[in-house]
């Protein structure tokens, strides 16, 4: 079982930092350019999120992402002690009516819905945890 774990705080400005982070436990896990190339879609989505709704305006807080391989898959949790939010009980978005005709939002947690196996939310101890995993 490998295992790494990245903490940024609240600042869009790090998230090459996180690419960075996600393209170098792929690679040490042999995962393919494009499986990877997805994953840090996915991820980048998902904090990005966390980074601009978690924490109040100008209150600075953090998001922890711990990666790990094991038995043919890769898990990403997602954690934060922002306002609780659960991604997962959004409605699905309706991908068939136009841009103009679609409600803003909800389109972050489709896009990891589509590229993730296994999405999961949980509260617990004052903190949202949001585990991504992926068969590979």
């Amino acid at each position: 079982m490998a295992k790494s774990k990245i903490v940024l705080p609240n600042d869009i400005e790090r998230i090459p930092e996180l690419s960075e982070f996600i393209e170098t436990f792929c690679d040490q896990q042999m995962v393919d350019f494009s499986m990877a190339m997805s994953l840090n879609l996915a991820l980048e989505e998902a904090v990005v999120n966390v980074m601009s709704y978690a924490y109040p305006a100008g209150v600075a807080g953090d998001v922890t992402v711990e990666a790990m391989a094991e038995d043919g898959s890769l898990t990403f949790t997602l954690i934060d002690s922002g306002t609780p939010f659960d991604p997962t009980a959004q409605a699905e978005v309706d991908t068939t009516l136009s841009a103009e005709e679609r409600p803003i939002g909800g389109l972050g947690i489709h896009l990891v819905r589509q590229i993730m196996d296994k999405v999961h939310y949980q509260y617990k101890d004052g903190q949202n945890i949001l585990t991504l995993t992926k068969k590979v």
